[in-house]
């Protein structure tokens, strides 16, 4: 059976995948990968003698389907589809509670230093306003949270966020702590996941109303739920570099 798993290049150019321009594949075989209409024409002769041989053999033995993206790591349990979740706004529920206070602290720490990088302002009550720790930028980022219907879990309650910011005042060593900052880099070497950035991120959008720096994720989130369901290849990078692009 033909190999259906998505390379990192057109077959054509060889250009790699991006989120500006990701590669798509035939839409008959799903065998081959393109940058661009004209590549796709340009192996058409070529590739039109086993397209449909292709096809009727992936038809036969369905290939199944592979997780888009690495289990994250440090996380108790691992959902499916986490852009699907996103954007269907159930992208804490069916956690446990310490996954979902985690990531609570996290998408507020991943937000503050995106503030502070992209538009040098950050809440003064914060870290990067010269306090030493977080904890009331952070109450009022999840009463925030608490005012946008179903983002929360059903057994989010004044109890569970008490508990959170006490889990982020923990002191020592911990991750998740309220007294530290957190770059795209931290977050990348903590989850081992090169697109767990950007879900903090558009969790954040989802809170607050807007994006880093204002720019909006929305086709961003279309791109990667594609990616999720199989339709398009994103050559996302699991790199250590500084924080360039608010997505």
């Amino acid at each position: 059976m033909a190999d259906t798993d998505a390379p990192a290049t057109c077959t054509v150019c060889s250009k790699p995948g991006s989120a500006s321009v990701p590669l798509k594949r035939c839409a008959k075989c799903k065998t081959q990968w393109y940058c661009s209409r004209d590549c796709q024409k340009a192996d058409w002769k070529k590739h039109k003698q086993i397209c449909s041989k292709n096809a009727g053999e992936n038809a036969a033995n369905p290939t199944p389907t592979k997780n888009a993206f690495p289990r994250p790591e440090t996380l108790e349990a691992h959902i499916e589809k986490p852009f699907h979740q996103l954007h269907g706004k159930t992208w804490l529920h069916n956690r446990p509670e310490n996954d979902v206070y985690q990531l609570l602290i996290d998408v507020y720490r991943m937000r503050m230093e995106d503030d502070y990088v992209f538009t040098g302002d950050a809440d003064m009550d914060c870290i990067y306003g010269g306090a030493p720790d977080s904890r009331d930028g952070f109450r009022r980022f999840l009463r925030l949270a608490e005012r946008r219907r179903g983002l929360l879990p059903e057994w989010w309650s004044p109890e569970k966020a008490k508990a959170c910011v006490a889990f982020g005042l923990r002191g020592g060593d911990d991750w998740s702590s309220l007294a530290c900052a957190v770059e795209k880099s931290d977050v990348l070497e903590h989850y081992k996941d090169p697109s767990f950035p950007m879900q903090l991120r558009m969790f954040g959008e989802q809170v607050w109303g807007t994006g880093p720096a204002g720019r909006p994720g929305a086709q961003m989130m279309q791109q990667m739920m594609q990616h999720e369901r199989g339709e398009i290849q994103l050559a996302l990078r699991n790199d250590a570099g500084h924080v360039t692009t608010p997505y």
